[in-house]
């Protein structure tokens, strides 16, 4: 039996009528590829109103201060919906900055106790690397290349301020810390990281909602620079990516700023929550930012374009 040839139309509408049915088959990846669109990733209430801290280590995991209770750290596997209770620190202790050095070694600030918690790889009891009488309060932390910790140390309290210390490690593998000298007075030191290359220590300040740079020379801050200051909003944690990009959480705003290093600002990421507290940069290319959130107590995240400094630093290969 003959058959009628077809035309244009109709191989048009053939061809469409393929595609759909290949979409409705495969559906489209483009959510999974969408940048700078945050979804709340955990459960509302998992973590108390202190829920800070974020670090994620070299295998993807993300802990998180204040897991159901204060004093304990909760772990977010990659892929997990959940999170679950990775440690508790001695009584009274309650964690706020978390950080991982390249080794594995999990570093907690402890502004309750004044110490500086280090908890070694594949182990989950935490014992003391650093302690001093002179803290105010440690609060965040940031980690150099050669697993240098840098501690903000704010003091909320009239008269308001606040400091910087240097933690090194020592032979017997603990903490040795000084309190940095600047050529200006600090205000309450809060959200801290740093630059791609080491050189340069960036540092919001609750107070007065600035973000400065210094120059490091050993334990000296010395240059400087304001790089942005915001008209509203408290500003708290902070984190760079590799190329040198500062992610400012704006408390109450409801966003992440995203700085330029010449201070110029890129962009803001709206959020779910309205309370930011910090963010870091994990996943398997370090280009997913996950923010802890104090309302609602839980975490979200949002993917980016470049990854972050510190997983260039645990994985090069990466970057």
């Amino acid at each position: 039996m003959a058959t009628a040839e077809r035309g244009p139309l109709a191989e048009l509408v053939a061809a469409c009528l393929i595609a759909c049915a290949v979409l409705l088959v495969r559906p489209s990846n483009a959510a999974e590829d969408l940048l700078f669109a945050s979804k709340r990733i955990t459960p509302e209430g998992e973590y108390t109103p202190g829920i800070e801290g974020p670090a994620v280590d070299a295998s993807g995991n993300l802990y998180v201060v204040n897991f159901q209770r204060s004093g304990t750290i909760g772990k977010l596997a990659p892929g997990a919906l959940q999170s679950e209770l990775f440690t508790s620190l001695p009584a009274d202790s309650i964690g706020n900055g978390i950080r991982v050095d390249r080794q594995g070694r999990m570093y907690i600030a402890d502004f309750k106790k004044h110490n500086v918690w280090v908890i070694a790889p594949g182990e989950t009891a935490p014992r003391i690397y650093f302690h001093s009488d002179q803290f105010n309060q440690p609060n965040d932390l940031a980690i150099a290349a050669d697993g240098t910790l840098y501690a903000s140390d704010p003091r909320f309290a009239s008269p308001s301020g606040g400091q910087i210390w240097r933690i090194t490690r020592g032979a017997d593998d603990k903490g040795r810390g000084e309190v940095m000298s600047s050529t200006r007075r600090l205000g309450v030191t809060n959200g801290i990281d740093l630059s791609p290359d080491g050189a340069t220590l960036y540092v919001s300040e609750s107070n007065s909602r600035q973000v400065w740079a210094y120059r490091l020379d050993g334990s000296k801050l010395l240059n400087p620079r304001l790089v942005r200051g915001f008209a509203d909003f408290e500003v708290d944690g902070l984190r760079t990516d590799a190329s040198g990009r500062i992610y400012l959480a704006r408390l109450s705003a409801g966003t992440i700023a995203i700085i330029a290093p010449d201070g110029s600002l890129e962009r803001e990421v709206p959020l779910r929550g309205k309370q930011p507290t910090n963010l870091t940069f994990g996943g398997p290319d370090g280009r997913t930012v996950f923010v802890t959130q104090k309302e609602g107590r839980f975490i979200e995240a949002f993917r980016v374009d470049r990854p972050g400094r510190e997983p260039c630093l645990q994985m090069p290969r990466m970057c």
